[in-house]
């Protein structure tokens, strides 16, 4: 350990991400502003959904009863305005509390539109600053842009580089990205872009146990809103002037590296621009971990061989990839609906018995049925190794699952593999239409019909939401 105290330049990977960050020109691509588009609709419709869940609409409004924030940022489905770094937890926990918004699978795993929590809020806030001050309001095209970027540098920090493997969660990389995009619509120099950067490193990560057996829990549900709020607070920090720390990442000893990742070294594995927002998965059809989303379409696609036989079934095959079996392949009690939406077996069984998932079969009324456990326990979960190898191409990038029912009498289903979820880049274009029909009922749950006929319009036109002022986009969904 060298005890030479000299300042050293900024960390190669920070200067890649301000530079990304400040460069306002390098988004070209229409397939990735289309694809935003369909994100921002998803994950508002999903974040509406969660307001009928009180476990979710608890942690909303201010910590302190009674706090009034003047033109503060709005919360959508609510009437609450909110200091923007409460205002970014709580659209970003909303956003991700059924585990119904978009995946992106790497190395890493999580859920890029976490990111909106920070972008929502911030926006929302400059937007109005701006009106205040006689100024253009930003855009909803800026929200978009913003959300491309985000995607792209949570995305591409996850394909070679696994906290899951340290212990450490995923929402580090929502952190990251959310300072990244709020110093920026913040105003940040590039100066400031880095120190901000550094900030998020220097701060390390919460540990995943929350997300495991045996202390799976509810905290799952909010550690996006909870990093997405970090983010926005360490890029108004930096932008008070708070100096950076450049060896952030790589300091011997004491960086980010050393202490959390064992030596290993953070990468880029590809330049950054839009790959990660042109490729990332939608959930469409149910609100489940990702990596069960084509057992659960297989399970749905058997359920009316086996709905007549269910008492008559022997074993239940499930051949997966390496990340599902160590992330979702869980045996003995589940104690919670975060358990049970992040089991493999729990959703199979749901899938095969019902036809159908939805975000209330988690729920204690449900998994009280002693049945779902016994089909539980006659499953066999096995690793099909060009599972594992397709899940990593980067050309392929497939979550694939197959499932097969073997019955008393030796009879047995066919083997039914999907390699692709419906949601995903292949299928995109299948995706898109139920995707609005998913967003048209989530905003139903809690909009008047005079609200979902205009948001509605606004959303489903492009140049219209392009040029919408963000303050009266976030006021539409306001109650």
């Amino acid at each position: 350990m060298s005890n030479v105290n000299e300042r050293v330049s900024y960390d190669q990977i920070l200067v890649e991400i301000a530079d990304y960050m400040m460069d306002d020109e390098n988004i070209k691509s229409d397939e990735a502003f289309e694809t935003a588009r369909y994100v921002l609709m998803d994950s508002v419709g999903t974040a509406l959904l969660a307001l009928d869940y009180p476990e979710c609409a608890k942690m909303l409004g201010p910590w302190t009863e009674g706090t009034i924030v003047p033109n503060g940022v709005r919360v959508p489905g609510t009437s609450y305005r909110e200091d923007v770094v409460k205002g970014a937890f709580d659209i970003g926990t909303l956003i991700r509390w059924l585990d119904y918004n978009d995946t992106w699978l790497a190395a890493e795993w999580g859920h890029p539109s976490d990111n909106l929590g920070s972008i929502l809020a911030v926006a929302d806030m400059v937007s109005q600053q701006r009106i205040r001050d006689n100024k253009a309001p930003l855009l909803m095209k800026d929200v978009l842009l913003m959300s491309i970027k985000a995607h792209e540098i949570q995305g591409i920090l996850s394909l070679q580089n696994s906290l899951n493997r340290v212990g450490l969660d995923h929402v580090f990389f929502v952190k990251v990205a959310s300072t990244a995009v709020a110093a920026k619509l913040l105003g940040a120099t590039r100066e400031e872009m880095l120190h901000a950067l550094s900030h998020a490193w220097v701060d390390g990560g919460s540990l995943r146990t929350y997300r495991h057996a045996p202390n799976t829990g509810s905290r799952k549900s909010w550690a996006a809103g909870d990093a997405a709020a970090r983010g926005v607070q360490l890029a108004l920090i930096a932008l008070k002037g708070e100096m950076g720390y450049p060896g952030a990442l790589s300091t011997k000893t004491w960086g980010f590296e050393d202490v959390l990742l064992k030596g290993n070294k953070i990468t880029l594995e590809r330049p950054l621009s839009s790959y990660v927002m042109e490729n990332v998965l939608f959930k469409v059809s149910f609100p489940a971990e990702f990596h069960a989303q084509t057992a659960a379409e297989a399970g749905v696609k058997l359920h009316s061989e086996v709905k007549d036989r269910l008492q008559e079934i022997e074993e239940i095959i499930i051949r997966t990839h390496e990340s599902a079996i160590r992330i979702i392949d869980k045996r003995g009690p589940l104690h919670n609906p975060a358990d049970r939406d992040h089991s493999l077996q729990y959703i199979t069984a749901i899938a095969l018995m019902k036809g159908n998932i939805v975000a209330e079969d988690y729920e204690d009324d449900v998994a009280s049925n002693p049945f779902i456990d016994e089909l539980r326990n006659k499953m066999t979960v096995i690793e099909e190794k060009q599972y594992s190898v397709d899940y990593l191409d980067p050309e392929k990038r497939s979550i694939a699952n197959a499932v097969q029912v073997v019955f008393k009498d030796g009879t047995k289903t066919e083997l039914v593999a999907v390699e692709y979820p419906l949601g995903h880049r292949f299928r995109r274009e299948e995706a898109y239409p139920l995707i609005e029909e998913k967003f048209q009922h989530n905003i139903a749950t809690q909009l008047s019909k005079k609200q979902m006929e205009q948001i509605t319009a606004v959303c489903l036109d492009d140049e219209k939401l392009s040029e919408m002022p963000v303050h009266e986009w976030m006021k539409l969904l306001a109650k």
